[in-house]
């Protein structure tokens, strides 16, 4: 598939620039913000020699420019700097933190996924009639439910009414698979509640589309079974699109996991951002957004390479 090839090579080489103006994005914002680094890091009686030492050792005092690229130059090496107060490397906090933030994420797919293709499916095979109807309004209140709202709920009636669920905590896989799936069912479902809601709806629309062209015609005129052509050629055909708009989906749960990672209690990327806010710790807070928006773009970048498969139409250089 040259053309497919092709295409993926572009998009990964425009991946470096993007990834440069993320990092140039996230060090000015940082650096327009009010909090002094050297004052959170050495309280508010320290005096002015003090903070200038400070800012010295460290070449806060430089131009912003030079700061720049040694910041860019240390990111190629890993290096995400050291927390304010108690010296701690932030790529250190980052990676104990971001296997969990991932596997949320996952997990938010996967049950997304879940909810999303059941829906949409049934939605677009009986289009117009009571069990559509009924769909387009639970999709209706998924979307319009707020996770972190969503999560309290499932925590006052599945874990502290019904004891089904832990209310917070984290347990390792390694600590037993049972266990760790328990502790993240609730957070998934927050997440993936309201972007599998979506989803549905998107890919109810897509497959109407298939189900009203040409060949879908063709194929019942010819005999063949509806499992067969609903599920070799229209859900293939119609999952295109809606795997494009997952792309931009996984963004928002990489975003959400910061509020329901705090409201369960869990060590992942998004108490990190709680803690650098609460702590006014601008390298934690700098390092942890620019990871998590490394990661988002990534993300994407996966999800484009699977939409330049998965489209028939870029197949074999068509």
């Amino acid at each position: 598939m040259p053309t497919v090839l092709k295409m993926t090579l572009r998009r990964v080489i425009t991946l470096v620039p993007l990834l440069f103006g993320i990092a140039l994005f996230v060090f000015v914002v940082m650096r327009l913000s009010p909090v002094n680094s050297a004052v959170s890091a050495l309280g508010d009686q320290a005096t002015p020699a003090q903070i200038a030492e400070y800012e010295h050792a460290r070449g806060l005092d430089q131009p912003a420019p030079v700061q720049f690229f040694r910041f860019v130059a240390n990111l190629l090496h890993g290096d995400l700097g050291e927390t304010i107060g108690v010296a701690r490397p932030v790529s250190e906090l980052v990676a104990q933190a971001l296997p969990l933030t991932l596997q949320l994420t996952v997990l938010g797919v996967a049950a997304a996924l879940l909810i999303a293709l059941p829906l949409g499916i049934l939605a677009a095979l009986f289009r117009d009639r009571w069990p559509d109807q009924v769909i387009r309004v639970v999709s209706m209140a998924g979307i319009a439910i707020p996770s972190f709202w969503l999560a309290l709920l499932m925590i006052q009636h599945l874990s502290l009414g019904l004891g089904w669920f832990p209310n917070a905590g984290y347990v390792n896989p390694s600590d037993g698979v049972g266990a760790w799936l328990q502790s993240m069912t609730l957070p998934a479902l927050a997440l993936a509640v309201p972007v599998g809601c979506s989803l549905a709806r998107i890919v109810r629309t897509s497959m109407v589309e298939e189900l009203d062209r040409d060949y879908v015609r063709t194929a019942y005129g010819a005999g063949l079974p509806p499992v067969v052509v609903v599920g070799r050629n229209v859900l293939r055909n119609a999952l295109v699109n809606p795997l494009t708009v997952l792309g931009l989906r996984i963004g928002y749960l990489l975003g959400g996991t910061i509020i329901i990672e705090a409201i369960f209690t869990m060590p992942g990327m998004g108490t990190l951002v709680m803690q650098a806010v609460g702590t006014n710790d601008t390298n934690l807070a700098q390092g942890t957004i620019l990871v998590i928006a490394f990661c988002f773009v990534v993300v994407n970048l996966l999800v484009d390479v699977l939409y330049l498969f998965a489209n028939p139409r870029l197949r074999g250089g068509h």
